[in-house]
């Protein structure tokens, strides 16, 4: 069984930074972060591979944000950097057992296993 807490979010002015992290318990193959806006779907933002190990990003995000993973400390990590009004919404950590390739890693279903959610806003 894997559970995933995510910490981190909050409320920051347009350009700012933030760091969300997701404790997991277990070890799974792949790991992501998701975001939902109100009314919008769920998608993918970035995501680690333990076997690709190569990470992939969402374009709307790539060179703002890092993805990064311990498995030291079963941990997951976002860093977003130049955040916009756009970036706002509730992230979620995700994780899986089957590994992810480039046209994978956004799919949902890859991932059986999600945490609460953490708010990220951007304010203008």
């Amino acid at each position: 069984q894997v559970q995933l807490v995510e910490s981190g979010g909050g409320t920051v002015q347009t350009g700012g930074s933030l760091r969300l992290s997701c404790i997991v318990s277990g070890n799974p193959f792949s790991m992501a972060w998701f975001r939902q806006a109100p009314g919008k779907e769920r998608e993918g933002v970035a995501a680690i591979g333990r076997l690709s190990g190569a990470p992939y990003y969402a374009d709307s995000v790539k060179g703002r944000f890092t993805i990064s993973r311990d498995n030291a400390k079963s941990a997951l990590y976002l860093q977003m950097n130049s955040l916009q009004p756009d970036d706002s919404a509730m992230y979620y950590c995700a994780a899986g057992f089957p590994d992810i390739s480039p046209g994978t890693w956004r799919a949902i279903g890859k991932y059986g296993y999600w945490g609460q959610g953490t708010q990220v806003t951007v304010s203008s």
